[in-house]
């Protein structure tokens, strides 16, 4: 099986592991397994397809599709990471586990006014950004699994959300938008800059700067 084979089979996947949550077979799963057994299973699952990922992408054969567009991730990714660190930063609603977060009287504020997904849209930029950066074949494979899960995840937590939380997820979604800024465009919110929290912007720009340097060690390239 060659390396394109290789990373197709494996992007697809991770990808389709990932919308299990989203079917009757997680309940299945649930029931079996139970919800610890469950979510060991689907991490170690999840590792070993971002390995088989990881491991096929490099030795895939450049087909290049388009220029690329070489400072598209400088531009993009410094807005991916702060979006990133904010999603792991801050108590949200629609993050596994994290429900009980409605019941809060401040559960829309913050980051979560500019989106209620800020971690799955630091991952579709991240992965958006460098699919045009590339210009490749392998490079829209695999990066592009990584922005199609993220930004049909949101679609799917909100489905799965308003099944399960009834009146209280639809009040918090009413408040907030899916997509970045939608929901202050709209009049439904306001954007309070100093609500999000100097240190999580502040540990998104360090992780840019870090990666930025860091970037031909730890991948091989060059980010300009």
């Amino acid at each position: 099986m060659n390396p394109m084979t290789h990373l197709a089979l494996a992007t697809a996947a991770f990808v389709g592991l990932h919308y299990i949550s989203s079917t009757p077979l997680r309940a299945a799963l649930v029931k079996a397994l139970g919800e610890n057994g469950y979510l060991g299973l689907y991490s170690l699952i999840s590792f070993a397809t971002l390995g088989w990922m990881i491991w096929a992408y490099p030795r895939a054969p450049v087909a290049v599709l388009w220029p690329g567009l070489r400072h598209a991730p400088m531009l993009v990714m410094p807005f991916a990471l702060i979006f990133l660190a904010c999603g792991i930063m801050t108590r949200n609603p629609s993050a596994v586990r994290q429900e009980g977060a409605l019941g809060s009287p401040d559960a829309v504020r913050g980051i979560l006014r500019v989106t209620r997904h800020p971690m799955m849209w630091g991952f579709a930029l991240w992965g958006t950004a460098h699919i045009a950066a590339r210009g490749d074949a392998a490079s829209l494979v695999f990066f592009g699994g990584f922005a199609l899960l993220a930004l049909s995840g949101t679609l799917l937590i909100d489905a799965r959300k308003a099944a399960t939380l009834g009146e209280n997820w639809k009040r918090f979604a009413a408040a907030t938008s899916n997509l970045p800024f939608a929901a202050i465009i709209a009049g439904r919110n306001v954007f309070r800059l100093g609500e999000i929290g100097w240190l999580k912007i502040f540990t998104g720009v360090a992780l840019y700067l870090a990666l930025f340097h860091l970037h031909p060690w730890l991948f091989g390239a060059r980010p300009f």
